[in-house]
C-alpha cells in the first residue's frame, strides 16, 4: 500500500471525521470567547494560539485531501466549500480586509460538510430550489402588484410607509411578517382610509397563510426525501453487511465439508 493509499484510508475513517468535527466545534467556542473583552485581556494570547492551531489542522486536512484526490478534489462541491471557507481564514485581516476576521466564524459551517446527515439535508434543500423558485416568483408578483396599489392608494397620506414603490414593498414585507402590522401600520392607515382593511387583510391571507405555507411544504417534502435517502442507504449497508457475513459462513461450511 502506497503512502497515498494510507493517507486516503486514514482520512476516510469515521474517527478522523469525528476528530475534525470536534476541532470545528472547539474552534467555534474559541471564536466566541474572542468576542469577550475580559477573556481577551485575561487569556488573549492563548485564544489566538488555539485559533491558529485549529486553522493549521484545517489546512493540513485540505492538503491531505489534495494529495490523495488530486484533480478529483475540485470536482466535489463539498471539497470546494471547505477550500473556500479555510481560504477565507488565511487571508490577512488588515486595513480594508479587517472584516474577514469576523468571517472566520464561517468555519463552523464546515460542520455541514463533515456530518453526512447534514449534507443530505442541504442537498435535499437544493433539490427543492426549482419548486421554491416558482413560489418566490409568485410572491414577487404579488408584492409588486400590492406595492403599486399601496403606493397609489396610500402614498400621498403616508409617504413614510407608501411614498415610493420601494417603501411600499418594505412596508408590505413587514405586514407579511406580522410584525407590528396592525397597530403600527394598518390601524393608522384605517383612520384616514376606513376601508383599507379590504386591501391589507386579503394581502396577509394570500402571502402569510398561503404562499409561505407553500414554501414550508416544499421544505418539509425535501427533508422527508433526505431522510428516506438516508434510511435507504443505512438499509443497503446493513444488507451488504449481512450478505457478507452469510458468504463467510457458507465458505466456512464448505471448507468444513471438504475436510
Amino acid at each position: 500500500m502506497t503512502l497515498r493509499d494510507k493517507i486516503g484510508a486514514f482520512i476516510d475513517r469515521p474517527t478522523f471525521r469525528n476528530a475534525i468535527l470536534g476541532v470545528i466545534l472547539f474552534n467555534a467556542i474559541i471564536l466566541g470567547l474572542e468576542t469577550s473583552k475580559p477573556m481577551m485581556e485575561a487569556i488573549g494570547p492563548v485564544l489566538v494560539f488555539l485559533d491558529t492551531l485549529c486553522l493549521a489542522i484545517f489546512v493540513i486536512e485540505i492538503l491531505a485531501k489534495l494529495f490523495v484526490q488530486r484533480g478529483q478534489f475540485f470536482r466535489d462541491g463539498w471539497n470546494l466549500f471547505d477550500f473556500v471557507i479555510v481560504g477565507i481564514a488565511l487571508v490577512p485581516a488588515a486595513q480594508g480586509l479587517a472584516v474577514l476576521r469576523a468571517l472566520r466564524i464561517l468555519r463552523l459551517l464546515r460542520v455541514v460538510s463533515v456530518a453526512p446527515s447534514l449534507r443530505r439535508v442541504i442537498e435535499g434543500l437544493l433539490n427543492a430550489l426549482p419548486g421554491m423558485g416558482s413560489v418566490f416568483l409568485l410572491m414577487a408578483l404579488i408584492f409588486y402588484i400590492g406595492a403599486v396599489m399601496a403606493t397609489k392608494l396610500f402614498g400621498e397620506a403616508f409617504p413614510v410607509w407608501f411614498g415610493t414603490l420601494g417603501k411600499s414593498g418594505y412596508s408590505l414585507f413587514q405586514i407579511m411578517t406580522l410584525e407590528s402590522w396592525s397597530m403600527g401600520i394598518v390601524r393608522p392607515v384605517m383612520e384616514v382610509f376606513p376601508f383599507a382593511w379590504m386591501f391589507f387583510v386579503p394581502f396577509i391571507l394570500l402571502t402569510t397563510f398561503v404562499v409561505l405555507n407553500l414554501v414550508v411544504g416544499l421544505v418539509v417534502n425535501s427533508m422527508q426525501d433526505a431522510h428516506h435517502v438516508e434510511a435507504e442507504e443505512e438499509t443497503g449497508n446493513y444488507r451488504d453487511e449481512v450478505l457478507a457475513r452469510l458468504d463467510k459462513i457458507e465458505a466456512m461450511v464448505r471448507d468444513g465439508q471438504q475436510k
